[in-house]
């Protein structure tokens, strides 16, 4: 008995019969993983292997030699696109990744969303995907945007026994001003956007995080060349009004508003180009008694479709 004393009597902390154990050890780890992230899982293993071919895979290009297909990369940007409702084909999870809250949560998401592959793959064949980029383990490939032509916004609006209310961005570079114009067109019952196809922002992630998710009902248009699609549009009836910090009409007095238009908006810093400015009907200015030289490209589309959408009600 004494030698078991002494033996029993040794380190402080947990010991033999006490019940002890450490506050994390309670912790419960979380939901269950899906089987393709189980490891030893048969579904794992294939998932492992097509990770592999995929990431061995070059990726399609596209005009102008971009890839056809986008990668968000980081842990926090990958659950935001994921929470935002971004478009998702694949998730790549990085094999042996620390399993924390942020992979946890991004995992469930994209489990509740349904049909995003979930492809388990090593290291290096993530640091190949993203060029050395920082991923932290989980990369989600975002799969390229349908966009629509522009005279199917003109359908659009027919279908719907409206007058079109389109808006066209000229020269603008930032993803989120078109994710923000897209938000505002779908807020006021607007029927499209249309972008260039060279020079201009186009619907990526970024753009697809700030419309809020209204990109998946708000078509947005590409055009070969924006002025001929301008052109084209006036054909169609409908007046196009460019947006210019010296235009020669000031938005409340513009009557057209209220029928079919077509709202340009340039870029902050330029305005819009040459070709296109000769194209409008109306160059418009916002009144701003502020005294700001400009606003951006998402301010100023709400700005003129709120005004738009009170004359038509």
């Amino acid at each position: 008995m004494a030698a078991n004393n002494r033996r029993m009597s040794g380190k402080k902390g947990a010991q033999v019969g006490s019940g002890g154990q450490r506050r994390k050890g309670l912790e419960g780890k979380g939901p269950t993983p899906p089987a393709e992230m189980r490891k030893g899982h048969k579904k794992n293993r294939v998932a492992s292997a097509k990770a592999r071919q995929t990431a061995r895979r070059p990726a399609p290009r596209g005009r102008g030699g971009k890839s056809t297909s986008e990668l968000v990369v980081g842990r926090n940007p990958v659950y935001e696109a994921l929470r935002e409702g971004v478009p998702a084909s694949t998730l790549y999870v990085q094999q042996f990744i620390d399993n924390d809250e942020r992979v946890r949560e991004a995992l469930q998401l994209a489990a509740e969303r349904g049909g995003i592959n979930l492809m388990e793959a090593p290291r290096p064949e993530l640091d190949r995907m993203t060029n050395g980029l920082n991923h932290q383990g989980l990369v989600l490939q975002v799969p390229p945007y349908e966009y629509a032509h522009p005279e199917d916004l003109l359908d659009a609006a027919a279908d719907a026994g409206e007058d079109p209310l389109i808006v066209a961005l000229d020269g603008v570079t930032d993803p989120r001003n078109l994710g923000a114009v897209v938000r505002s067109v779908s807020a006021f019952g607007g029927h499209g956007v249309v972008v260039p196809e060279r020079r201009a922002a186009g619907m990526t992630a970024g753009a697809w995080k700030t419309s809020a998710g209204t990109a998946a009902r708000t078509p947005v248009a590409r055009a070969t060349n924006l002025t001929r699609a301008l052109e084209a549009y006036k054909k169609a009836g409908v007046v196009v009004v460019g947006l210019a910090a010296d235009g020669d009409v000031e938005l409340t007095e513009l009557d057209a508003l209220e029928g079919p238009v077509a709202i340009v908006v340039g870029s902050e810093g330029k305005g819009l180009s040459r070709l296109v400015g000769e194209t409008c009907d109306f160059r418009v200015r916002i009144p701003m008694p502020g005294g700001a030289e400009s606003l951006n490209a998402g301010v100023a589309a709400g700005i003129v479709l709120y005004e738009a959408a009170r004359r038509r009600a």
